[in-house]
């Protein structure tokens, strides 16, 4: 297990670099995490995060890629939910990066 440093506060993270306690999660959280992967987080970016942590809520889990297409394009529309979109955004692995950008749970189809 390894920790996040955000301010004075100690972030615990598993060993794939995911929040251990969800509720650790916030604005600069996300960006000490999306540094970690090289990540400057834009508008777009933030857009994806919280439609992410709003499936969270809806359904308590994290989506697969193609949930996170179809929820996306639901929520922003089909020009922002889209597999080439979301890759750009998250280095072509969007449902995991994403989901862990969110300080949500690893889906569990991720390798």
């Amino acid at each position: 297990m390894s920790t996040l440093t955000v301010g004075d506060q100690q972030i615990a993270l598993d060993k794939d670099g995911f929040l251990v306690d969800l509720q650790d999660w916030s604005h600069p959280v996300a960006e000490a995490l999306a540094a970690r992967e090289q990540i400057a987080l834009s508008d777009a970016h933030w857009e994806i995060l919280e439609v992410l942590r709003q499936f969270y809520q809806e359904f308590e889990l994290s989506p697969a890629t193609r949930p996170l297409i179809k929820y996306t394009a639901l929520k922003l529309g089909p020009d922002k939910g889209n597999s080439p979109h979301l890759n750009r955004l998250f280095n072509g692995t969007p449902a995991k990066l994403a989901a862990k950008l969110a300080g949500l749970p690893k889906p569990t189809n991720c390798i």
